[in-house]
């Protein structure tokens, strides 16, 4: 891989790194193993500043560079999953029904590589602020350190991340300028009505008919009420209703995700979604309410930070392993947060053939971890470059 011959030296001391992080996956805002093994790194790294203990586990380190010049942020969440793990790998996770399937190990682990190459080096002007993020796969951690103020406080102006992607060129990157990922939010709607005996339905408001018919009917506000060519997407994910055969229940629930990237589309759906449930609730005779919640706003890259980022992961990677205009896609990220305040890309980093993300048997490539250090060592240094002497 063509990266960086310092952070090359590195790879078996991250790997090392990696594989400690895939043992103790931690969940959502309650990493503190995690966050002090992040803690030690930096502290043997001689970074500069050490903050702890934001968004509860979240750490932001500082290094000064050898000039005076702006601060860059660079972002790496490193929480877990609440699955069994089903690798086989001797360094499994050591917590029962948690593992890291999303990859978290591998980008703290690229993102510590980073950090000791550019405490060790500081070819750069200005300073670099390593933001460790808890809490991106459920809790919105990076909106809660955008509230938090990691920001204002640290006077970062700019800010980037990384993903790994399964079944893509190990080392190479992807990306695009504007819209990359989707908004994401739920929906939760709770039918009262009447049970009874499953031979007497007339003697019943059954809430099942209307849980299906509202189920139906969601599905009507993509193919009826917006412009085809708008993304969207809803899908009701879950039903619970019933406990046997002969009688008919009193409640039912229903639970799904909205996909959107535009304000209007997502406000219309609100809307639709409002409606129908009031409509069906009163047509099967039941009570229906609906409970939405707004979640992580949609990845909108800066179109001029991107063409930036593109370069750099060109420098690192290869031309040829670099897509700086693609599709976007309707999964989310809470990195949306950051870019809602602030200038900066998000890019996925191939990792090759495998398992795909939030299954039991993906684990992270070590192989990309030294590629996506030198990715993120190369931008501070191309962005913020010493003066000529």
């Amino acid at each position: 891989m063509p990266v960086v011959n310092r952070i090359a030296d590195y790879a078996e001391e991250m790997t090392g790194w990696r594989r400690h992080l895939h043992q103790i996956p931690e969940l959502g805002f309650d990493c503190p193993q995690t966050a002090a093994f992040i803690a030690a790194r930096l502290k043997e790294f001689a970074v500069d500043e050490i903050h702890e203990g934001i968004a509860q586990t979240g750490i932001v380190a500082i290094i000064e560079g050898r000039g005076a010049g702006p601060t860059i942020g660079l972002r790496a969440d490193f929480d877990a999953l609440p699955i069994p793990e089903a690798t086989g790998v001797d360094y499994a996770s050591r917590h029962p029904g948690k593992m890291h399937a999303c990859g978290h190990d591998g980008h703290t682990t690229m993102l510590l590589g980073a950090a000791k190459y550019l405490a060790e080096t500081r070819n750069f002007a200005g300073r670099v602020a390593l933001i460790f993020q808890p809490a991106e796969e459920d809790g919105g951690g990076a909106g809660v350190m955008v509230e938090e103020g990691v920001l204002d406080r640290f006077g970062i102006g700019e800010v980037y991340a990384l993903h790994n992607a399964p079944g893509v060129e190990t080392g190479g990157f992807y990306t695009t300028p504007g819209p990359l990922m989707a908004a994401v939010d739920q929906f939760h709607v709770h039918i009262k009505g009447v049970g009874g005996h499953g031979a007497m339905p007339h003697e019943t408001r059954d809430p099942v008919v209307a849980a299906v018919a509202i189920a139906q009917a969601f599905q009507t506000i993509v193919s009826r009420n917006h412009y085809a060519l708008d993304d969207l997407v809803i899908s009701v994910t879950q039903i619970h209703t019933g406990t046997t055969d002969n009688v008919i229940p009193e409640t039912a629930y229903l639970n799904g995700t909205v996909r959107t990237f535009d304000p209007r589309v997502q406000q219309m759906v609100i809307e639709r979604m409002g409606a129908i449930v009031a409509g069906h609730g009163a047509s099967f005779g039941v009570e229906a309410e609906l409970d939405y919640e707004t979640g992580y706003p949609p990845t909108v890259n800066d179109a001029e930070k991107t063409r930036f980022a593109v370069a750099v992961a060109e420098e690192v990677a290869g031309p040829g392993k670099v897509q700086g205009e693609v599709g976007r896609e309707m999964g989310a990220e809470d990195f949306s947060f950051m870019l809602q305040k602030r200038p900066g890309a998000y890019l996925f980093i191939g990792q090759g053939e495998g398992a795909g993300l939030h299954q039991p048997d993906y684990d992270f490539n070590d192989e990309i971890a030294p590629v996506g250090a030198s990715f993120f060592a190369r931008l501070v240094e191309r962005a913020q470059p010493l003066a000529a002497q």
